[in-house]
């Protein structure tokens, strides 16, 4: 770690390293920032994200669209947030592995799993307990959740890093770049951290919600609490930040993963040199550009929709017409779980998937007599398009 990268602040707040590596130094970060954050040289784009925030919350509350929280959401907030830490899985995968589908599932789908089924819980809570949520044992629960089905992590799930760690310099500390701070540092600085995700100080006056998750994120990413997993829960803070706030949560990982080096380098600007106009400046464009996706998804899933209903007739209020709602959040199905999303019987449900077989919006796909799984590759191909695409219609080129 370069001492001529940091601030002079930050160059203050050094600390030499436990052996073995008392040669060198860590950062033990200042406590986030109370008071009000200039955000001029980033105005534009911060008023285009909360003008992107505001669109999402009006779409909730007038035409209550259940896509804007649909499971696949999360799940793909998931895959790309564990695949920046290389921990790879495909949301084909944890879509078909949640019907039931491959029996000897890999560790890393069976932690990006974990991952999604974590939020599937969390932002509820937070929806109801508002900033209360956020505690020090919240953050040692996300990372138990997010590592319990690693086998290569040495340490055990959810405790405090107890050892010096570095961002950076390919396994050699000598050219990191950037030292969190010491062992004995940690839980005091992620204290800190947790202290301003509640609210409770004078950001709650002085600081929009968007700045607010710039700072915790950046924050939370320097103190490093743990040995390995801290992009993970970093991340998975950010939709509870905006559910505790009362806002639609988005997953900003998608977006992240499709512009890593600027997400880098704003973590970088604001850790060395508590340049935090740079974080909120990439939170805000994360945000803008997670609606735009958002709406580019929806409008193409609609029109998909349209295109289904022209392959056959569909009896109003049948199984088969009432499913077509469904796949958009369960691209990957059974005929049991139809049967219980849709509360009818398994022989209704399993007519169902015969006719939306028949009409081409189906497929089956293990080639088993039971226990088949049926995709709607149609819909699975704009939802899990890569990130800034323009989805691709049948019969487009």
């Amino acid at each position: 770690m370069r001492r001529n990268e940091l601030s002079e602040v930050v160059r203050k707040r050094l600390k030499r390293l436990p052996e073995p590596y008392q040669a060198h130094y860590g950062v033990v970060p200042p406590a986030p920032p109370e008071g009000a954050i200039a955000i001029t040289p980033v105005a534009s784009r911060y008023e285009a994200a909360q003008a992107a925030l505001a669109r999402v919350d009006a779409i909730a509350a007038e035409l209550k669209d259940p896509y804007l929280v649909s499971r696949v959401l999360t799940r793909r907030e998931a895959v790309s947030s564990s695949s920046m830490e290389g921990t790879n899985s495909t949301l084909d995968e944890i879509l078909s592995i949640e019907e039931g589908g491959d029996e000897e599932t890999r560790s890393a789908a069976r932690q990006v799993r974990d991952y999604a089924t974590a939020l599937d819980g969390l932002v509820p809570r937070a929806q109801t307990e508002k900033y209360g949520i956020f505690t020090l044992e919240l953050v040692r629960d996300l990372h138990r959740t997010v590592m319990k089905g690693d086998p290569d992590y040495e340490d055990t799930p959810g405790e405090i890093r107890d050892r010096v760690v570095w961002i950076g310099g390919q396994g050699n500390i000598a050219y990191s770049t950037w030292n969190p701070p010491p062992p004995e540092d940690v839980e005091p600085c992620l204290l800190q951290t947790i202290e301003y995700m509640r609210n409770e100080g004078l950001q709650s006056m002085t600081q929009g919600l968007i700045t607010r998750m710039a700072v915790a994120h950046a924050h939370f990413e320097a103190v490093h609490p743990f040995r390995d997993g801290n992009g993970r829960v970093g991340r998975l803070l950010l939709p509870l930040m905006m559910a505790a706030e009362g806002r639609v949560p988005l997953y900003l990982s998608p977006y992240i993963e499709a512009h890593k080096d600027a997400y880098y380098q704003s973590l970088k600007a604001a850790q060395q040199r508590l340049d935090w106009t740079a974080a909120i400046g990439f939170m805000a464009d994360a945000i803008v550009g997670t609606v735009e996706e958002l709406m580019v998804t929806r409008q193409a899933l609609a029109d998909l929709k349209v295109i289904w209903l022209g392959r056959r007739k569909f009896r109003r209020g049948s199984a088969p017409m009432l499913a077509l709602d469904l796949l958009t959040h369960y691209p990957v199905v059974t005929a049991k779980r139809l049967s219980d999303l849709l509360g009818v019987s398994i022989p209704q449900a399993t007519q169902a998937v015969r006719q939306l077989e028949e009409s081409g919006i189906l497929s089956e796909r293990t080639g088993h007599r039971r226990n088949r799984i049926f995709a709607a590759e149609e819909a699975l191909a704009i939802i899990n398009r890569p990130f800034g695409e323009p989805p691709i219609l049948p019969g487009q080129k």
